[in-house]
Parts: structure tokens; C-alpha cells; sequence
């Protein structure tokens, strides 16, 4: 698969089912975040991949109940770094766009290996970080879930969920993001 490709079939799906995460698939994963560009090349980025049976119920505790359709997901992906760790120009910090990029990439190659792995905003970020022992200084950014694409709705998801499944939401036009020489709204 080529990363147009990739692109066009990354979808953020909530149907998961288990799929085997191996050491193998593990070390793919953070093999292919690794390449991803980053300010003088500081990699600031960390993850702590989350497949543990336990381990995943206690990710429960701290995901909000909207996204109980987590349940389904075999493996967690925690995604945190520190302003520290990367450059800092005029006040600018670049560890969040680095360290997205590297969780970008990530995600495509999962979609590569038929796999979802959907980003998620909906956690307690303190009592995440307590749970998988990342210190405080660390800015926990995302948790992707990542697990095999369910040909049909899970028990965990909403009804509102089951519908968004059935179809690519809808994209804003270029024509509304998209500027030349300089931004005209």
C-alpha cells in the first residue's frame, strides 16, 4: 500500500474487534513513528503501548464513558512528551506538531497492516499518567486504540457512534483552509 493509499483508508472507526498484538507488531509500529521528522532531529516523543488484559481494563478507569467503544481495542497506545525535550523558538514549542507527526505516521502504518488505530481526547490525563507511571512533567497528548475493524457495531458504542461508522464524515472543502501568497478570509 502507498501512503496516498494509507491516507484515504485511515478511518477513525469505534466497531473494534480483538486482533493479536505481538512484539513484533509493537516494534513495526514504534519502528515507522521513529522516521518521522522532528525539529533538529530531538525525537521528543514517547508511548507506552498498552496489551496487557489488566492493563487494558484499568485503561477503563480513566477513558471517559463516552468512549467506552475502547473496549474493544487490543492494544492502547499512551503518546506524551515534554516542551524540554524539543526545540522552542520565539516561545513556539515544537514537541506537540513533533511529536504528532511521529503519532501520524504511526497511524498510517497501522491502516498499512489492515489495522484502525483511532486517537482519542476523552481520558483523565492525571490519573492516566499515574496508571502507566509517566512523570509529571510529561504532557499526555493522545491514547490511540488500536484493534482489527468490526463488520458490525460493538455492544460498547452508542447509537450515535453506530451511525458515524456507516460512512466517512464529511470533509471541509479546501477552498475553506486553503490560502495563496496570504490568508484571506
Amino acid at each position: 500500500m502507498d501512503v496516498k493509499i494509507a491516507i484515504h483508508e485511515r478511518r477513525a472507526y469505534r466497531a473494534l474487534e480483538k486482533t493479536e498484538i505481538t512484539d513484533e507488531l509493537i516494534e513495526d509500529l514504534a519502528k515507522h513513528a521513529q522516521l518521522s521528522p522532528s525539529c533538529y532531529n530531538n525525537q521528543p516523543w514517547n508511548f507506552v503501548f498498552v496489551d496487557d488484559k489488566e492493563m487494558l481494563e484499568k485503561m477503563q478507569d480513566v477513558i471517559s464513558p463516552y468512549n467506552e467503544w475502547t473496549k474493544g481495542a487490543s492494544l492502547i497506545i499512551a503518546v506524551f512528551s515534554k516542551s524540554e525535550d524539543d526545540c522552542e523558538v520565539d516561545e513556539r514549542s515544537y514537541h506537540l506538531f513533533d511529536t504528532g507527526m511521529a503519532a501520524g505516521f504511526l497511524q498510517l502504518r497501522a491502516t498499512e497492516l489492515g489495522l484502525v488505530a483511532h486517537p482519542i481526547a476523552g481520558y483523565d490525563e492525571e490519573e492516566t499518567k499515574e496508571l502507566l507511571d509517566i512523570p509529571e512533567e510529561y504532557r499526555l497528548i493522545t491514547l490511540i486504540n488500536v484493534g482489527k475493524h468490526a463488520d458490525e457495531p460493538t455492544d460498547y458504542m452508542t447509537e450515535d457512534q453506530i451511525e458515524t461508522e456507516k460512512e466517512r464524515p464529511e470533509r471541509e472543502d479546501p477552498e475553506e483552509f486553503v490560502y495563496r501568497d496570504k490568508y484571506e478570509k
